[in-house]
């Protein structure tokens, strides 16, 4: 009855702020809605320092598994520390408060190291699909006037390479104003490296301390800028700022997921490059104080049952994927999960697309053994969290409906 109430209530409730809101929403100026305007708080900050403060900095934050079988298990000390190093290597390249970041890598535990750090300092990310040609690179940075280009030598995919560094050079040569390049080594692959301009990670965040103070930010300044695909127009640059931000992604991962933060191992099986990844990879889980999977292949390679050994190897109980990989998934047959054990999962859910019934009870029998909740969840890069989805245990299902609004939202 009271929305903005609650919206209140849950950004004083699930976010740190350095400065207490006393607004919530604001819309005398429509359509300019403003959040919590008069708070200020950090996002990385919120996803990290406040959980290592208070106790939680060995808790496992990402399991990472590259596609040739290398992992790496990160612990949120482990992630603070990276990200600070990171963040003071970005601030000696020139880097400041209110400047645009570029981002096209592949799956890798950088990615959300780069996100994070630019969090920190106050600089706006642009993360680009890592499957995106070298156009695609050219329009967005242009758009967004980016200063900085983030990128890997290659990354794997089915076995092979993509060349992303090649693609980052094809289109250097056309944007105005990217001043350097960071290069993660990742397939090492051949690669060119203009002197001045381009710079290895390692070599970047080599001798750098890992303390760097997080810049106050006020709720209603920018985070990111994701573009829509441009499947429709001109790819169009949609801005998410704060604090509304942080309260949407934390409430709804939270609220949708039944997140249990001291027992789940969650999975969204998504790629950050799209805002799926943004809010249910990296900020709402991190926030939350979350054990998250993180994947960086294709789910046939090398056999289609790559993403049930991760999903049975890691204890999975929460996995968050696409009516298209479940549609795949059925049509690769049911052998492929039933090869391993899935007992550990306790929710499913589904984004991206609405999902088809057949797919919705396939998923239901023969991956969550009809004993998982499914969250359908329909939201838009614009939105940038989840606004209709059954809350697990509380609303009936049906399949192929995402059934109602989740609180809060109208």
């Amino acid at each position: 009855e009271d929305f903005t109430g609650y919206w209140m209530e849950q950004a004083l409730d699930r976010v740190t702020w350095f400065k207490e809101p006393t607004k919530s929403l604001d819309d005398s100026n429509a359509p300019f809605f403003t959040w919590f305007d008069d708070g200020q708080l950090n996002i990385s900050y919120n996803c990290l320092d406040r959980h290592i403060e208070a106790g939680g900095g060995d808790k496992v934050a990402f399991y990472w598994e590259g596609e040739p079988g290398d992992t790496k298990t990160t612990t949120y000390s482990q992630l603070a520390d990276e990200v600070g190093r990171f963040a003071n290597g970005l601030k000696s390249l020139g880097v400041e408060k209110g400047d645009r970041v570029a981002i096209y890598m592949g799956m890798v535990p950088e990615l959300p190291v780069a996100m994070l750090a630019c969090a920190r300092i106050g600089a706006t990310h642009s993360v680009i699909f890592g499957g995106f040609s070298a156009d695609s690179i050219v329009d967005r940075v242009n758009d967004a006037k980016a200063k900085l280009l983030i990128t890997c030598d290659g990354a794997w995919r089915r076995g092979s390479t993509v060349p992303l560094k090649d693609n980052c050079d094809q289109a250097m040569a056309s944007t105005r104003s990217i001043e350097h390049c960071i290069v993660v080594e990742r397939t090492k692959q051949d690669v060119s490296m203009t002197e001045g301009r381009d710079i290895w990670w390692h070599d970047l965040v080599g001798d750098q301390s890992p303390d760097c103070p997080p810049e106050v930010m006020d709720a209603e300044d920018m985070l990111y800028i994701l573009y829509t695909s441009g499947t429709t127009a001109k790819p169009k640059g949609i801005v998410h700022t704060t604090g509304g931000y942080l309260t949407g992604a934390t409430t709804s991962h939270s609220l949708v997921f039944d997140v249990k933060p001291d027992t789940d191992v969650y999975w969204c099986a998504a790629d950050i490059g799209w805002v799926t990844g943004h809010t249910y990879i990296v900020y709402g889980p991190l926030a939350n104080h979350t054990t998250s999977v993180m994947y960086e292949g294709t789910p046939d390679f090398p056999d289609k049952d790559r993403l049930w050994d991760i999903a049975e190897k890691y204890g999975v109980t929460i996995l968050y994927t696409a009516p298209t990989a479940i549609r795949a998934f059925m049509k690769w047959g049911v052998e492929y999960p039933q090869r391993h054990d899935l007992s550990s999962l306790r929710l499913l859910g589904s984004v991206g697309e609405p999902i088809n019934p057949e797919a919705w009870m396939w998923y239901h029998k023969y991956i969550g053994s009809e004993n998982c909740p499914i969250v359908d969840t329909w939201w838009q890069t614009e939105t940038g969290s989840i606004m209709i989805s059954p809350l697990p245990g509380v609303i009936s299902t049906k399949p192929g409906s995402a059934t109602k609004a989740i609180p809060g939202v109208t």
